[in-house]
């Protein structure tokens, strides 16, 4: 089994990539298999709405000059997701926030009844409201949230500083074991078994 770590950083080695690695070791303790992918410094464009990744049935972004479309490939390819992200404004990166949109409206069915955990990164203030924007789009996907013994969240400012927080790596690591153990109950016998669900019936409140 495999876990796709997202780096949201900017900055490739920084304090995202010290909780993520933490994380990564603990999964690969368990026998699986952990790919950090970092999301680099090149613009990622934010979901124009167009619907033509629905309409065209494209299982992607009809926009393929940034990194979106490679991060699905490996989401396919992925049984459970772990996003990291630093905090900005009490809010995750744009940048991971416009990946995440886009690779869940595109291709969500990739995404859906996998495990996934949200990991924030900040210096002071403003982690668990970030934590929650990105758990958010995890209970839209029917993707089950893991849990740890506190929020996903360590602290640092300058690269590396992450390494220092006690707790936080602590709780990375109880994050990963509860994600390798969450996946190896529901791979089991071979058969996940995921639920049946009721037909999506949408609906607004202006009628």
């Amino acid at each position: 089994m495999k876990v796709l770590l997202i780096n949201g950083s900017p900055r490739k080695n920084g304090n995202t990539f010290v909780a993520l690695s933490e994380a990564a070791k603990t999964l690969e303790k368990h026998g699986l298999e952990a790919e950090i992918v970092h999301i680099g410094v090149k613009p990622v464009r934010g979901c124009i709405a167009c619907g033509q990744c629905i309409m065209k049935q494209l299982e992607r972004c009809v926009f393929d000059d940034d990194i979106c479309n490679r991060i699905t490939e490996k989401l396919k390819e992925s049984d459970a997701l772990i996003v990291g992200s630093p905090v900005y404004y009490g809010q995750p990166n744009g940048s991971v926030l416009s990946l995440v949109q886009r690779m869940f409206f595109s291709a969500g069915k990739y995404a859906k009844n996998k495990p996934a955990a949200a990991v924030c990164v900040c210096r002071r203030g403003g982690s668990t409201a970030a934590f929650q924007t990105m758990n958010m789009a995890f209970e839209m996907m029917n993707m089950p949230v893991v849990t740890s013994q506190y929020w996903n969240i360590a602290y640092g400012r300058e690269p590396g500083q992450a390494a220092l927080d006690v707790e936080g790596m602590q709780t990375m690591r109880t994050m990963a074991d509860n994600m390798a153990w969450l996946l190896k109950k529901i791979h089991a016998d071979g058969n996940p078994g995921y639920p049946e669900r009721e037909e999506w019936q949408p609906m607004n409140f202006i009628r």
